[in-house]
């Protein structure tokens, strides 16, 4: 894993080289294309820091990513050529470098969301399995854990699929292995032949990180016909940095495609989802009806934000691959620090060593003093049983150890009580 860090003169060479690669709408005669500059009034384009700021040129500039860059040349819409061609590198570090794939082995783009990219994995393996198999819509199941994230549900009703959802143990949040069993064989019985299998690379909530070997390897030995698809929203951006030994790569045969957010670890504006994939997929969710878009369609959005995938770029060019890593093992290193004092005070919570979340039993920290340091609840509907703390860039050490002495006060307080 390694790509070179830039200066912000190289960077901003790249940028401003692609942006005079794209066509302009000020100064060319562009009278096809549905689309314009943002706002002149809002917007000006003679702002004197424009010159120094490469992401705000890009927004001002409005290029339109549509479609799926990564597939032929000709997916490139000419007028925005400069700009597609970084999001095409961009792709290819990810899939490669990120997560260990063979070189120009993956198709992908920069989604509004992970949410978007979750359920642009399951689109893709639903007509996967209906056009290679002739697979009915009643016979493609969901699969995922009682802890992923909402967007399966939401992309399980969109699609028509049925969920199957898995329980998790309480304690350490892995996959309950005969809950699993017993579901699939369940499912199968009642006429499902297709699986579409969400592995999760750090949960919203708790961070956790599936036993993708294990599960998956149960659909290997039961002879299905099965597509793993790792939803690596949270996840995608520190895991590999902070575990050497992740099986979450494109090395590990039973992963086809990933999500990963920016605008969670990378710290790039929301609207930043990247959805990655393997080869020979794509293909499976081409809109032949987009035939005014040079390359058609793949995508579930259709038109979106260049600027949005130059800003993933250019938030790992400014890092290189080492300072990275190095600011995803800081941000580990803080998170441990924490839960060393957890365990002096004898704090019952959850956390997984490679990812920044700790999740904390709601019966060993109030209701009040959560709030007051805004951790998240896992139910704001029923009572809440866990309280989440992400350490985060902006999550500051006096910030931290304030709270660590109000709990250690409380749970005395508590102690003195009861004696």
């Amino acid at each position: 894993m390694y790509w070179k860090k830039l200066s912000h003169i190289e960077i901003k060479e790249v940028v401003f080289d692609a942006l005079n690669k794209n066509a302009n709408y000020r100064n060319q005669p562009i009278l096809g294309v549905p689309g314009t500059f943002l706002d002149s009034e809002q917007f000006y384009p003679d702002a004197p820091f424009l010159k120094d700021a490469p992401f705000m040129s890009i927004m001002i500039n409005n290029p339109n990513h549509i479609g799926c860059h990564t597939l032929s040349e000709e997916s490139v819409l000419d007028i925005f050529s400069g700009t597609q061609q970084i999001e095409k590198e961009l792709i290819k570090l990810c899939a490669e470098q990120i997560f260990k794939g063979d070189a120009n082995g993956a198709d992908g783009y920069v989604a509004p969301g992970g949410t978007e990219a979750n359920i642009q994995a399951m689109w893709v393996y639903r007509n996967y399995f209906m056009k290679k198999f002739g697979a009915k819509i009643d016979e493609i199941a969901l699969v995922y854990s009682q802890d992923s994230h909402y967007s399966m549900p939401k992309g399980a009703n969109i699609l028509g699929l049925r969920s199957i959802i898995l329980d998790v143990d309480d304690n350490d949040r892995s996959i309950v292995q005969t809950d699993l069993e017993t579901k699939i064989e369940q499912a199968r019985d009642c006429g499902i032949n297709y699986f579409i299998v969400v592995m999760n690379l750090s949960t919203t909530m708790f961070g956790s990180v599936d036993d993708i070997d294990r599960v998956a390897g149960y659909f290997d030995s039961t002879g299905v016909e099965y597509k793993v698809h790792v939803d690596g929203a949270y996840g995608g951006f520190i895991y590999p940095f902070t575990n050497p030994d992740s099986r979450y790569t494109f090395q590990n045969k039973y992963i086809t495609s990933f999500t990963s957010d920016g605008h969670k670890m990378l710290q790039t504006p929301y609207g930043t989802g990247l959805f990655l994939i393997r080869k020979g997929f794509m293909e499976y969710v081409c809109t032949d009806e987009a035939q005014y878009i040079p390359g058609k369609d793949y995508t579930i959005c259709g038109s979106r934000s260049g600027a949005n995938a130059i800003s993933i770029w250019m938030i790992l060019m400014t890092h290189g691959s080492a300072g990275w890593q190095y600011k995803m093992e800081s941000l580990c290193d803080r998170t441990s620090r924490i839960c060393s004092k957890l365990d002096e005070m004898g704090v019952k919570y959850f956390r997984n060593p490679h990812i920044n979340i700790i999740t904390i039993k709601s019966g060993d920290v109030s209701k009040q003093l959560a709030e007051k340091y805004h951790l998240v609840a896992d139910s704001y509907e029923f009572e809440a049983k866990w309280w989440k703390i992400v350490v985060m860039p902006h999550v500051k050490q006096g910030y931290i150890d304030s709270f660590l002495m109000e709990l250690e006060a409380e749970r005395n307080a508590l102690v003195s009580e009861t004696v």
